[in-house]
């Protein structure tokens, strides 16, 4: 059976390498390519969009596809809102790798200073009142919201180098998790920093600077997650997913 993951994630990675090798199973891992270096799943991989519903539905078809799996970011929604209308167009079952929150999970803010905010807009808007030297962790696709805030400081860590505007007063860190809490501790105590933003991605990857904020004694801004496709099959990681795809090929 052909199995296409749509990844760039180290949960779609992970799943990759527990699938790779199994017999009767055919894995294809799709990157979006919006990352310039990836690190590259085992099995066959392509990057690039579809082109919407109509094209990844098409795709499912040409290429036999008996089981999508949707292993994207928490925050790549339009993918996920594609993918299961295509799954459904195409009559193609469909489970989803959602890893939890931090906002979910309760014993990530104990004690902390938490806020949320519906959108990078909106956390830009409330930043003021928050602190003046942020450490941004948005991603590279988001610094553009954060633009106007005059009179702050940032600190702008991402992968790759950010796209669009930046804030008139910017300091740009290249560098990819995992992050380890003795470095996101140092990294608050150099710069000063009095407030953290980052998107509700969870994982434990980059979990570290909310523990770090929290010995600090600075606010952080929790950007929410967009609203995900309802009727999916969902697991919280790889290894449930490969599980359940293990169980599903019986």
């Amino acid at each position: 059976m052909h199995v296409l993951i749509l990844g760039g994630t180290t949960e779609a990675r992970r799943l990759a390498e527990l699938l790779h090798g199994t017999p009767g199973l055919r894995l294809t891992s799709s990157l979006a390519g919006r990352v310039a270096a990836p690190r590259l799943p085992p099995g066959e991989v392509r990057v690039g969009g579809f082109g919407g519903v109509q094209g990844l539905a098409g795709w499912l078809r040409e290429h036999r596809v008996g089981l999508l799996i949707d292993a994207t970011h928490p925050f790549a929604g339009t993918i996920s809102l594609h993918a299961a209308e295509a799954a459904a167009t195409a009559h193609v079952p469909l489970l989803a790798i959602r890893r939890p929150g931090w906002v979910d999970a309760e014993r990530a803010g104990e004690g902390g200073d938490w806020h949320t905010a519906g959108s990078l807009e909106e956390a830009a808007a409330m930043l003021p009142g928050l602190g003046s030297r942020v450490f941004l962790t948005t991603g590279r696709m988001g610094v553009a919201a954060f633009a106007g805030c005059d009179g702050l400081w940032f600190l702008v860590r991402s992968v790759d180098p950010p796209e669009g505007a930046l804030p008139a007063r910017a300091e740009v860190l290249l560098d990819r998790g995992p992050f380890t809490l003795e470095g996101e501790r140092e990294l608050i105590a150099r710069h000063r920093v009095d407030v953290l933003v980052t998107k509700d991605s969870g994982g434990a990857a980059t979990a570290p600077k909310l523990t770090a904020a929290r010995e600090a004694g600075i606010p952080v801004l929790l950007v929410r997650r967009p609203r995900a496709p309802e009727g999916v099959v969902e697991v919280p990681g790889a290894e449930e997913g490969a599980r359940w795809v293990r169980g599903y090929l019986r």
